[in-house]
């Protein structure tokens, strides 16, 4: 078969039956040792080719990983001939063989000299955040978590269906879980679409003294290939229905036997995988079709495996051995092949439909994987999001803007079973995510009452309708109508977009003359910065003076809870950006009590009743004024303040609301906590950004973030997007925390150089 170049030749590997005795069971080897180096090759040909398109691998930037042997020549394999330098961590049991290949391919590798409390592991991602730090346009391809991981080896389940029609049992040595969770999942929704109701029974294989499967850590295990010292993020244990331990006696031997009997010359994984297929040969119905995955070649360990001085060496003989395997109860240690049933959990996966640029949109993400959820970003651009490549969360890229193709990505990309849930942290994707909980029979607002939170023009309808607290509003469609508009709201005035975010176009406007200069210029805007069709509709609204606050709520078992009330410090000038907020606000109780009635109110008024709502609001002379109504989680890290105030933590409570899990509020604020934002005053390319490290230090300073670096064009803040980073603080009062906060942006400084 012919290819254009190695990176499409990757894959393709025979599947081949095996001579295993007595047996009417057809048992097969996958030879994933046929691909140039070994099975990573396809997880690196994946993950490369799609941090490219993401756009989270520029070209010629540089690859960094921690890797003991196959993922290191599979990154060299692609990395280098797409033209990007490629760093290699690891650790003194690398073998000269691979070592030497590695050096061949042009690879930078690093040996760690000693183990951490993690063992090797420990040491090598010490290392590779050391040089994380040296490269900072560097990609990691972090294999234990990349979801692109398991993903990969779709491929190599549509050549199993292809050359097999049907695989009723699966069975593959777990290190990172990649392999065998990534094809049990492909190859069981493959058989599923082809209509056969028999479900694929997957068997891990593991090493005694590996901790992926409830044992305690054994550092000097020798296999390798299989076995870890760490959890990897790609390990789920839904996909896998029992494991298969063996020590590394029984492993070598095995592999030996290998080569022996089926003259395939493999490493230890394979030789692993051997041992269990030979058990299920005697033991297997007939007509059943078995498939073992074997990862690689032996020309690695003809100093360990095939040595019989190294036996003697590190005494392998004395480990005891057996030649059938004993089932023993999970979590039960063991010291030979011994297995067990996989205690069954559910796979979850939470999907965000896009997310929002300067708040806690990447945190979420990692939050979700802190709740045992899988998260799958859906978006049309990866590169917005500063950061999401160290989330390890699966991209799935598609036209977010469009309904239609956004619910035949999901449809295509998943089984309805795996999707616990949809959510976003951007306000711009509410109404597509409610539309797809609801097509998916999934938690969620009800889209209608989203679209009236999105539309202010219908929330003012709304509210009107219920008699609730709300400034004047006119919709305009155009320069025409303003001149009346004015005529009901007064003067100054609000214009404002019908349907945008952060702020964005809002502008304070003292004559006819400026409010319908904007009006013109929002009306000639037909998109948003998310290439969203605008409505052609504007709203010119009474100015309503008053300090600002949100209410921060929570929707539990269908009832609203006021999580609490936020201090809000908007800039001065025409435009309206937020920079500095206060958490809890401090008001008297029975204002407080009447800010509270008023929203949820409102909420009741426009129909919400799931997850978070973040209302905004002024209090003027004659009580709280309603501004506008989201239906989503606060964004300027508000959640973050409430947290560290000893409140509950929102982020958490909004994950859980998407997937249906169990929710919980309590009061139980013991601090205050505030955020400030840093702004340029003028247009200008940065110099430099000063004193971080020194205010990072400080007492009363939780975080210290930046978005803008050298050589970076920022503008003045008209809006959200011109906010350069934040310093969150925290403290016994709302006075200490401002004081705190004005010394810590007192001592930050962006330097630039200004642009004419």
């Amino acid at each position: 078969m012919k290819y254009d170049d190695l990176v499409e030749a990757i894959g393709h590997t025979p599947v081949v039956r095996l001579r295993t005795g007595p047996s009417t069971a057809a048992v097969h080897a996958k030879l994933e040792m046929q691909n140039l180096f070994a099975m990573k090759d396809r997880v690196a040909k994946r993950v490369v080719l799609e941090a490219r398109a993401n756009g989270l691998l520029l070209p010629g930037a540089p690859i960094l990983e921690s890797s003991s042997g196959t993922m290191a020549l599979g990154l060299a394999l692609v990395g280098t001939l797409l033209g990007h330098p490629v760093h290699i961590v690891t650790d003194p049991r690398i073998d000269d063989v691979t070592l030497a290949k590695l050096r061949a391919l042009g690879c930078s590798v690093h040996v760690v000299d000693a183990m951490t409390a993690n063992g090797w592991q420990g040491a090598r991602l010490n290392r590779l955040a050391e040089l994380q730090a040296e490269h900072t346009d560097a990609f990691c391809p972090r294999q234990y978590y990349n979801p692109q991981n398991p993903l990969a080896y779709a491929a190599l389940a549509d050549e199993l269906v292809a050359d097999l029609g049907r695989v009723d049992v699966l069975v593959g040595a777990v290190g990172s879980g990649g392999s065998l969770c990534g094809t049990a999942r492909a190859l069981r929704r493959a058989q599923r679409a082809a209509g056969i109701a028999k479900p694929v029974r997957v068997i891990g294989v593991d090493a005694v003294g590996s901790v992926l499967f409830g044992q305690p850590d054994q550092p000097t295990r020798k296999q390798s290939g299989l076995g870890n010292s760490l959890l990897p993020g790609n390990l789920h244990y839904a996909d896998i229905d029992e494991v298969h331990w063996l020590n590394d006696h029984e492993a070598f031997a095995a592999t030996r036997e290998l080569a022996r009997d089926e003259s395939l010359f493999a490493g230890n994984s394979s030789g692993s995988v051997y041992q269990v297929l030979r058990h299920l040969a005697s033991t297997l119905e007939a007509d059943t079709t078995v498939v073992g995955i074997f990862p690689d070649r032996g020309d690695r360990y003809v100093d360990t495996i095939y040595s019989d001085d190294y036996w003697d060496q590190v005494d392998l003989r004395s480990l005891p051995v057996r030649r059938e395997p004993v089932e023993v109860t999970y979590g039960t240690e063991v010291a030979q092949w011994s297995w067990a049933p996989v205690p069954a959990t559910p796979r979850r996966r939470l999907l965000f439909v896009e997310s929002n640029t300067t708040g806690t949109g990447m945190l979420a993400i990692e939050r979700a994987r802190q709740l045992g959820l899988a998260p799958v970003l859906l978006t049309s651009f990866a590169p917005r999001y500063k950061g999401v490549a160290e989330t390890d969360c699966e991209i799935v890229r598609c036209d977010t803007n469009d309904q239609s193709a956004l619910e035949a990505a999901v449809h295509q990309a998943f089984d309805p079973h795996e999707v616990a849930g949809v959510t976003t942290t951007s306000e711009f994707y509410l109404e597509a995510t409610a539309a797809l909980a609801e097509r998916l029979g999934l938690p969620g607002n009800p889209p209608e009452a989203v679209r009236r939170c999105r539309d202010k023009s219908e929330t003012r309808r709304v509210l009107t309708e219920a008699g609730l607290p709300q400034p004047v509003s006119v919709p305009v469609r155009q320069p025409g109508e303003v001149a009346a508009a004015i005529a009901r709201t007064g003067l100054p005035c609000v214009v404002k977009p019908v349907a945008d975010s952060a702020s964005t176009g809002v502008l304070l406007c003292e004559t006819v003359e400026q409010a319908g200069d904007h009006v013109t210029r929002l009306l000639s805007e037909t998109h948003n910065v998310r290439k969203q069709v605008n409505p052609p509709m504007v709203l010119v609204e009474q100015l309503v003076q008053g300090p600002e606050f949100s209410v921060e709520t929570m929707f539990v078992d269908g009832k609203c809870h006021v999580v609490g009330i936020t201090r809000k410090n908007l800039s001065q000038g025409r435009a309206f950006v937020e920079l500095r907020h206060a958490f809890p606000a401090v008001l008297d109780e029975p204002t407080e009590r009447e800010v509270e009635q008023v929203v949820t109110a409102a909420l009741d008024a426009v129909g919400l009743r799931h997850g978070a709502c973040h209302t905004e609001l002024r209090l003027t002379g004659t009580g709280p004024t309603i501004i506008e109504i989201n239906a989503r989680l606060a964004g300027g890290m508000i959640p973050e303040l409430i947290r560290l105030s000893g409140g509950d933590d929102l982020l958490d409570q909004q994950l859980r609301a998407a997937v249906g899990m169990p929710m919980s509020l309590a009061d139980l604020r013991v601090a205050t906590a505030g955020i400030a934002f840093l702004t340029s005053p003028v247009d200008g390319q940065v110099a430099a950004v000063d004193g971080i490290e020194d205010v990072r230090g400080r007492e009363g300073v939780a975080a210290v973030h930046t978005t803008c670096r050298p050589g970076d064009h920022v503008r003045q803040a008209v809006d959200a997007y011109g906010r350069l980073g934040h310093v969150i603080v925290t403290g016994a009062s709302a006075e200490q925390v401002d004081r705190t906060l004005d010394l810590a942006l007192a001592g930050i400084t962006v330097r630039l150089t200004t642009t004419e």
